[in-house]
């Protein structure tokens, strides 16, 4: 091991894993510069230094439906990600989420010989927890981002350690808010509305002609509202100005803690984005649609009482969530307009995202996950 320097694995298979992933290999290399990193993931981890078999653009898929006409695909980037396994031998692996491509991989670097460290958990609190016992039997250490996540892994016996959330210390506003929406063309004296349909081509497809819809009757109503649509990573930009065309409203990229930090609402799909937009402390509203196949496919193993993130980790309904069949263009206008309209309602909602921010730990979360790494690795 120290005559070639430690090699890793990461697999990263979505946009936010990616840039856990990527901090957590600087965070790494800090400690030990020797160490080599292959893999999964995107734009992020690659500057960071790893060597990428697969880009997250080729793994991002919605929906148990969208998964299966994708399987020739993720099947053929599993197999390569073994062959490189294969060759390059690396002394650990760190998987984040993805869980239907990681576990498998996890099952295959135990067969293997390759310890696992599992960073930022499937979602087993809240739907197909019987995967617990493939994580029993091949992760060797879970780091969770939820403090609540910390006792059901340790009842399971599973080794885990709580390492907090890396958006803490990520996620940061625009120092001057009047100076950035002026820079952006927007008026700072006038209400501003963020929308994040989503990181994914499929979730645009799906969250974005609703959030249109509500849109214009927002706009017909407070034609003052100004709004700011932010643009993922690996998204076309052009295609979204498409989308928007006819309303008050325009595309940005790269700009999206600045713009949901100058917002007085955002409209935020469901998912990371909602707790950055909670350690902002922007008021919010939360939509998130898939096929209807795939929620009738998936909705018997869900058994948690909210969709959408910052509920969960506040334990009561502190957020609107709007979810299939209740994201309708009327519902998001009336909720949005709720907030826009009444400042004690985003001052109360303020309150309660504070709240939310206070669990998800301190800042120090990727070297709190790099040390816990090393650390395996002595073990190992």
């Amino acid at each position: 091991m120290a005559e070639r320097g430690l090699r890793i694995l990461i697999s990263a298979g979505e946009a936010s894993g990616d840039l856990y992933a990527a901090e957590l290999l600087r965070e790494l290399r800090a400690r030990r510069p020797e160490l080599q990193a292959f893999g999964l993931g995107g734009d992020a981890l690659a500057a960071a230094g790893a060597r990428l078999h697969a880009h997250v653009r080729d793994l991002a898929v919605l929906g148990l439906t969208e998964v299966v006409r994708h399987l020739s695909r993720l099947r053929a980037i599993f197999k390569g990600v073994l062959a490189e396994v294969d060759r390059e031998r690396p002394d650990l692996a760190v998987l984040l989420d993805y869980p239907d491509f990681n576990l498998r991989l996890a099952r295959e670097l135990k067969r293997r010989g390759v310890p696992v460290v599992y960073y930022i958990s499937p979602q087993i609190w809240a739907w197909r927890g019987g995967r617990i016992h493939s994580i029993r039997e091949t992760v060797a250490r879970m780091l969770v981002l939820f403090r609540f996540e910390e006792p059901l892994y340790r009842k399971a016996g599973v080794p885990v350690t709580f390492v907090g959330h890396p958006l803490v210390e990520l996620v940061k506003p625009a120092p001057d808010r009047a100076a950035f929406l002026r820079g952006l063309g927007i008026d700072p004296l006038r209400p501003l509305l963020a929308v994040l349909p989503g990181s994914r081509p499929q979730e645009i497809a799906h969250n974005l002609p609703r959030l249109v819809r509500a849109l214009r009757g927002i706009q017909g109503r407070r034609p003052d509202v100004q709004v700011l649509l932010a643009q993922a990573p690996g998204l076309d930009g052009a295609e979204l100005s498409a989308q928007v065309a006819g309303l008050s409203a325009r595309v940005v990229a790269g700009q999206t803690h600045g713009i949901v930090g100058a917002a007085d609402v955002a409209l935020v799909a469901s998912g990371t984005a909602t707790v950055e937009t909670a350690i902002l402390g922007t008021p919010m509203v939360v939509v998130y649609r898939v096929s209807p196949l795939s929620y009738m496919l998936g909705r018997p193993f869900v058994r948690v009482p909210y969709y959408a993130m910052v509920n969960l980790i506040a334990e009561r309904r502190v957020v609107p969530e709007l979810m299939q069949g209740d994201f309708q263009p009327e519902a998001v206008e009336r909720e949005t307009l709720r907030l826009l309209d009444d400042e004690a309602a985003r001052a109360r909602m303020r309150d309660d995202l504070a709240e939310v921010c206070a669990r998800l730990g301190t800042p120090g979360a990727s070297a709190r996950a790099a040390e816990a790494v090393l650390a395996e690795l002595q073990v190992t």
